[in-house]
């Protein structure tokens, strides 16, 4: 069985991931496709994803991705989070992660909308409701959540959910069953109501959107295909990263490393997987090696959230960058390593938060990095709701 050290894993990244420079993308889709989806919880992230990984991006570069070609596509899929796709990428999802949690969604909705007295089956009202909202965009239009609620007299109430916990009070409807449509395909997030680090999602049919949508995959088929897909960009990886990445079961993920005929590899800290014509031994041209390299990535970043099993670019900085629930906060990155965080200064300038020296040389890099995205802001401040206690700590008067 074939090794790959940790030195090896991040010289792959530095090239797959489209970090260091040489190995930078040609646009927002190469970009995409290289980490096989992008984050989309937080607006902003999609494009300082692209913005590390593609020269010259201006923000019309990847609004015309999204909006005007469609080759990229947000989906809510894997652990109930929403991703930008690749296009072609979809019926894979469709068919098996985005699947398995509207199946899950789906059951939780109609017990709260019983439980929360909307209607005595819970089922039935979703069956209704859903019916109600495709009618409506059947025209095509594109209509923002409170349009929608306004239009469409089904959304325009509200279900009490966990009477007596401190999270839980009474919420509107509407975005329960938008979600559980999203997940499903039948509507998607077409263009954004509001600036681009904002999510005003103007909700449209996914036919509108995309023409004639292909079929889902299979549920096996479509499991196969993404991890097929995250191999290529995160392996070697390990069974737990992939049950982790996938928000699936790890009878699936086997099912799936045998369908794409996975080769094992061992790892300094235990055992991973690679596709088969993948050579461990060669992460890249030995005769070109990626000189050290410097990036500032944002919140949920594919980089930091594709793996569960993260120590050989964390180190002992994990507790620092991710909060309890597992969100990572931005990072700072020397040469394949985290080495800290980045945050705005009310003017909206980028400084720095290392968590170690890193040397002359490096600290001279990663300034120019904060320089460089500091131009591309142009004055505009990046909020999150997923601040690390590092960037916390950057963020303290």
């Amino acid at each position: 069985m074939r090794t790959v050290t940790d030195g090896e894993r991040r010289q792959r990244l530095a090239r797959r991931h489209a970090l260091a420079p040489a190995h930078h993308a040609a646009d927002p889709l190469e970009a995409t496709r290289a980490m096989t989806v992008l984050h989309a919880t937080e607006a902003p992230s999609v494009y300082l994803s692209l913005w590390a990984r593609v020269n010259g991006l201006t923000v019309a570069d990847v609004d015309r991705a999204l909006y005007d070609d469609r080759s990229l596509v947000k989906q809510l899929a894997m652990r109930r989070t929403l991703f930008v796709f690749p296009r072609d990428l979809l019926p894979a999802a469709w068919g098996s992660a985005s699947a398995r949690v509207a199946a899950a969604h789906r059951v939780r909705l109609a017990k709260d909308v019983e439980c929360g007295g909307v209607a005595t089956d819970g089922a039935a009202w979703v069956d209704a409701a859903e019916a109600a909202v495709l009618a409506r965009l059947a025209d095509g239009s594109e209509l923002s959540a409170s349009e929608l609620r306004e239009q469409v007299p089904a959304l325009a109430g509200r279900v009490e959910m966990s009477p007596g916990k401190t999270y839980g009070g009474s919420f509107p409807i509407a975005p329960r069953l938008l979600t559980q449509l999203g997940v499903e395909g039948k509507i998607v997030r077409g263009h954004n109501g509001g600036h681009w680090r904002t999510a005003r999602p103007q909700w449209t049919a996914m036919t509108t959107w995309l023409g004639d949508p292909p079929e889902p995959l299979k549920e096996r088929e479509g499991y196969a295909e993404l991890v097929r897909r995250w191999l290529a960009t995160f392996g070697p990886g390990t069974e737990a990263d992939l049950v982790w990445w996938l928000g699936s079961t790890k009878t699936a993920v086997r099912a799936a490393l045998a369908d794409v005929a996975a080769v094992e590899v061992t790892l300094e800290d235990g055992r991973g997987w690679v596709l088969p014509d993948d050579d461990p031994d060669d992460p890249g041209d030995p005769d070109d090696p990626v000189a050290p390299w410097a990036a500032l990535l944002p919140v949920l970043d594919p980089t930091l959230m594709g793996w569960k099993e993260r120590g050989f670019y964390l180190g002992d900085h994990g507790p620092m960058l991710f909060d309890t629930n597992g969100n990572a906060g931005t990072t700072a990155w020397w040469d394949g390593r985290v080495v800290g965080c980045w945050v705005q200064d009310p003017d909206g300038v980028v400084t720095l938060n290392l968590l170690e020296d890193v040397g002359s040389d490096a600290r001279a890099a990663l300034d120019a990095e904060a320089s460089r995205l500091t131009g591309w802001l142009d004055g505009h401040r990046v909020s999150t709701v997923y601040p690390s206690i590092a960037m916390k700590q950057a963020l303290a008067p």
